[in-house]
Protein backbone atom coordinates (compact mmCIF):
# COMPACT_ATOMS: atom_id res chain seq x y z
CA UNK A 1 0.00 0.00 0.00
CA UNK A 2 1.31 2.97 -0.93
CA UNK A 3 1.90 6.34 1.53
CA UNK A 4 1.56 9.89 1.03
CA UNK A 5 4.57 11.46 2.75
CA UNK A 6 6.59 14.92 2.49
CA UNK A 7 9.29 14.59 -0.18
CA UNK A 8 13.52 14.96 -0.12
CA UNK A 9 12.88 16.88 -3.17
CA UNK A 10 11.72 20.04 -2.17
CA UNK A 11 11.59 23.64 -2.78
CA UNK A 12 10.10 24.77 0.35
CA UNK A 13 8.51 21.97 2.53
CA UNK A 14 8.42 19.15 0.01
CA UNK A 15 4.16 19.11 -0.01
CA UNK A 16 4.82 18.99 -4.07
CA UNK A 17 7.37 16.89 -4.22
CA UNK A 18 5.15 14.88 -2.16
CA UNK A 19 2.37 14.64 -4.48
CA UNK A 20 4.56 14.41 -7.46
CA UNK A 21 5.90 11.27 -6.07
CA UNK A 22 2.81 9.73 -4.92
CA UNK A 23 1.17 10.22 -7.86
CA UNK A 24 4.42 9.02 -10.44
CA UNK A 25 4.35 12.51 -11.92
CA UNK A 26 7.36 15.16 -12.42
CA UNK A 27 6.89 17.54 -9.29
CA UNK A 28 8.00 20.42 -11.33
CA UNK A 29 4.52 20.09 -13.18
CA UNK A 30 2.70 19.98 -9.75
CA UNK A 31 4.73 22.87 -9.02
CA UNK A 32 3.50 25.14 -11.79
CA UNK A 33 0.17 23.75 -11.13
CA UNK A 34 -0.33 24.78 -7.75
CA UNK A 35 0.84 28.45 -8.24
CA UNK A 36 -1.07 28.72 -11.34
CA UNK A 37 -3.98 27.65 -9.29
CA UNK A 38 -3.20 29.92 -6.40
CA UNK A 39 -3.13 32.76 -8.49
CA UNK A 40 -6.24 32.57 -10.13
CA UNK A 41 -7.46 31.82 -6.32
CA UNK A 42 -6.17 35.16 -4.98
CA UNK A 43 -3.36 33.17 -3.76
CA UNK A 44 -4.59 33.29 0.21
CA UNK A 45 -6.82 30.25 -0.20
CA UNK A 46 -3.47 28.57 -1.59
CA UNK A 47 -0.88 29.57 0.68
CA UNK A 48 -3.40 28.35 3.44
CA UNK A 49 -3.87 25.05 1.93
CA UNK A 50 -0.06 24.87 1.69
CA UNK A 51 0.38 25.71 5.37
CA UNK A 52 -2.10 23.27 6.61
CA UNK A 53 -0.77 20.80 4.20
CA UNK A 54 2.64 21.10 5.87
CA UNK A 55 1.64 20.36 9.14
CA UNK A 56 -0.42 17.48 8.43
CA UNK A 57 1.54 15.76 5.79
CA UNK A 58 4.28 13.84 7.59
CA UNK A 59 8.09 14.03 6.67
CA UNK A 60 9.41 10.21 4.94
CA UNK A 61 10.77 8.42 7.52
CA UNK A 62 12.73 6.30 5.14
CA UNK A 63 14.67 9.26 3.39
CA UNK A 64 15.41 11.27 5.93
CA UNK A 65 18.97 13.47 5.78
Amino acid sequence: MKKFFRSNDKMIAGICGGIGEYFNIDPTWIRIGYVVVSIFSAAFPGLLLYLILWIVIPKNPNNQY
